[in-house]
């Protein structure tokens, strides 16, 4: 079991989710405990290699792995989530 942190960029954007979305993404934060079984994560390129991406509709959470903490950088829609 992992631990999972969200950093203070996420811990803002989960203050201005839609209610709906709140909690679809309070199941991803449930799912990434159970890393390295987490289905639908997938590894990201370029400038955030060593990142992970897991969807749910137009959303996206993006993490990284640091031993056995999982540390969710980012909640946002798909369109804003990559440009940091």
């Amino acid at each position: 079991m992992a631990r999972v942190v969200l950093t203070p960029a996420a811990q803002r954007h989960m203050t201005r989710l839609p209610g709906g979305m709140l909690r679809r993404v309070n199941d991803v934060l449930q799912r990434l405990e159970k890393w390295p079984a987490v289905s639908g994560a997938k590894p990201l390129r370029r400038d955030l290699t060593g990142s992970y991406r897991v969807r749910t509709g137009d959303w996206r959470v993006v993490f990284r792995v640091a031993g056995d903490q999982v540390l969710v950088d980012a909640i946002d829609n798909r369109r804003d989530v990559y440009e940091r």
